[in-house]
């Protein structure tokens, strides 16, 4: 007999808010903050997780939300692009981003700059090897990186004012 998968309830904390997301196990991380949060920052790129512009962070590690299975979340910490801003405020690195130019078509921006507040978070003065070795799994088919790169950079500036 052939039964079909059965929804599942997962709680979780998106953005510093509780969460409980309804939906088939293996629906994909991505698809549930999407279409059942509501929270539509986070962009499909690959949908194969070669290309970042999905990431998010999952309990403090930077993830492409379009490998994760709902099945896995429960309990999980995340944080979106919604959850980067400081309200009204946006956050240095968004400030650099588009301060600098690093803001192109906006398919890989919120992927970028959750990997480069990722990075900064663990290494607040990243070397610019640092920088692009943080940044790797994102890409981008706008710019030449060196924009981004240069947000980067200024983001570091901005954050020890």
């Amino acid at each position: 007999m052939n039964e079909s998968p059965r929804k599942v309830r997962v709680q979780c904390e998106i953005n510093g808010k509780a969460y409980t997301l309804e939906a088939y196990p293996m629906t994909r991380l991505l698809d549930a903050l999407r279409e059942h949060a509501g929270l539509t920052g986070t962009k499909e790129g690959c949908g194969e997780g070669e290309c970042g512009a999905c990431s998010i962070e999952m309990d403090g590690a930077l993830v492409n939300s379009c490998l994760i299975p709902l099945a896995q979340v429960e309990g999980a910490q995340i944080r979106t692009i919604e959850g980067v801003a400081n309200a009204a405020q946006l956050s240095f690195v968004q400030q650099a981003f588009l301060a600098n130019g690093g803001a192109q078509c906006g398919i890989c921006t919120p992927g970028m700059i959750l990997a480069a507040v990722n990075l900064l978070s663990r290494n607040p003065e990243p070397s610019e090897s640092e920088i692009r070795e943080g940044l790797a799994g994102n890409l981008c088919r706008c710019t030449g990186y060196t924009k981004i790169f240069a947000s980067v950079v200024d983001a570091c500036r901005l954050a020890r004012q």
